[in-house]
């Protein structure tokens, strides 16, 4: 019998050219994808859709930089072209070319946590 792992925070992280730049709490992910439909002289409905780009919107809850990224200097602001990297019990999921389109901080001056970040990802793939 297969027991179903939650994902903790060393399973959701933030990732920079291969290295671990931040832990993440929990997150939600959603994918949307547009469509085209071919209409055909005299028919009353769309004789077939095409399906267009995938676009991944994520929000990221209680992001903690790691020591190795602190002592580093890291700014969340200034992140481009990271990946997130989620750790399941049969796969992982991994999301690239991401850019963050949304930041929400609170807590004490000099924290290193960020409460609520939405990133927007240029791609999705699954590895077993």
């Amino acid at each position: 019998m297969a027991v179903n792992m939650i994902p903790t925070s060393r399973d959701i992280y933030l990732e920079v050219n291969g290295k671990k730049v931040a832990v993440v709490q929990g997150y939600t992910a959603q994918t949307t994808r547009s469509s085209t439909t071919v209409e055909a002289f005299g028919e009353k409905e769309p004789v077939a859709t095409i399906p267009g780009q995938s676009k991944h919107v994520l929000e990221l809850t209680r992001m903690y930089a790691t020591d190795e990224a602190l002592a580093d200097g890291i700014n969340f602001y200034d992140l481009e072209d990271f990946s997130l990297v989620i750790c399941k019990p049969d796969r992982r999921v991994i999301y690239s070319g991401c850019q963050w389109s949304k930041i929400g901080e609170t807590g004490a001056l000099g924290a290193s946590v960020v409460e609520k970040v939405t990133v927007v990802a240029g791609r999705r793939i699954e590895t077993a």
